[in-house]
């Protein structure tokens, strides 16, 4: 009985731990401005993370995403400095952050199923091209100088909450809709859990993991997007090592790196757990570098915790 609630409510438990102690050992921690901080801050990475979701689900990885964060980033406050009206700049912008990430999604997709290379190689490749890409695209300088209305959708709120935290909210709803009442997510979770099955009961395979890869790159352009909003200017080193924090997330959420087991809810929970180690590690003034030992070892009890529950 005990057995089988740790593995359905587990990381739920964990949160609610994590809450308490922190609760307790910081005044500071459940304050209005540091609540909506630590959903502000963990939104950008979460985002990100639903789309990896899918990704491993169907036993992939994706490595490119930090780097599309950059490389949409740079491409969408570039577009902004078009000579036209905001809203027409604005609209080029978000098109063109989107569009590279479909594309990065789709080249990943089409060599992992036209070619049969493993998402890994590709991704990782990938990683380099478009980190590379926003270097040459800047000569290595930030874009600055951009609309103060363009700050707004990365800095802005509605009802005093966080712009990005509402869009995080409704991205994880869709995607939480999609895995669980559309054919498509059912696709999903039967590719990760035998793609030779799911090939013989019909399913394209090919084309779903073509899907997911799309998928992954596009929501990393919107947090793209949303970063070099929030800071207002275009960074070229923008996320860097956001994969390890994504990744970190969509495991301690409880989905299996093997694909076919694990929800979006779950990711979305593993993010906030995360986040709120971080910010509660600040508020105690633990040092960087401690905090970089004590989230790999989250992480490391986490897959422990997947093997134990596989």
């Amino acid at each position: 009985m005990i057995s089988s609630l740790l593995k359905r409510f587990g990381i739920g438990l964990a949160l609610i731990l994590e809450l308490v102690l922190f609760g307790i050992l910081s005044p500071y921690f459940f304050t209005p401005d540091n609540l909506l901080n630590v959903s502000l801050q963990i939104s950008i990475t979460a985002i990100i993370a639903a789309g990896m979701t899918l990704v491993i689900l169907t036993g992939g990885i994706d490595l490119s995403v930090g780097s599309i964060v950059a490389c949409a980033g740079v491409l969408s406050t570039m577009a902004l400095k078009v000579d036209v009206s905001f809203a027409l700049a604005l609209t080029f912008a978000l098109a063109a952050g989107l569009l590279l990430g479909a594309v990065s999604g789709g080249v990943a997709g089409l060599f992992i199923t036209r070619f049969n290379i493993t998402p890994f190689i590709v991704t990782l490749a990938l990683m380099t091209v478009w980190r590379g890409s926003a270097f040459v695209l800047t000569e290595g300088r930030p874009v600055w100088e951009l609309p103060d209305a363009f700050a707004l959708l990365g800095g802005g709120r509605i009802l005093g909450i966080p712009a990005p935290t509402i869009i995080m909210v409704l991205v994880f709803a869709v995607v939480h809709v999609i895995l669980t009442y559309t054919r498509f997510g059912r696709y999903v979770y039967a590719v990760g859990g035998n793609a030779e099955a799911a090939r013989l009961a019909g399913i394209n395979t090919k084309r779903v993991l073509f899907q997911v890869y799309i998928v992954s790159g596009m929501l990393s352009a919107v947090s793209g997007i949303l970063l070099a909003s929030r800071m207002n200017s275009g960074q070229p080193n923008a996320g860097l090592m956001y994969e390890l924090d994504v990744i970190a997330a969509v495991v301690v959420g409880g989905t299996s790196l093997t694909g076919g087991r694990g929800t979006v809810i779950g990711t979305l929970i593993g993010s906030i757990l995360i986040g709120v180690l971080r910010n509660g590690l600040n508020l105690l003034n633990v040092g960087s570098y401690v905090q970089q030992i004590i989230v790999g070892a989250v992480i490391l009890l986490a897959v422990l915790l997947d093997r134990l529950r596989a």
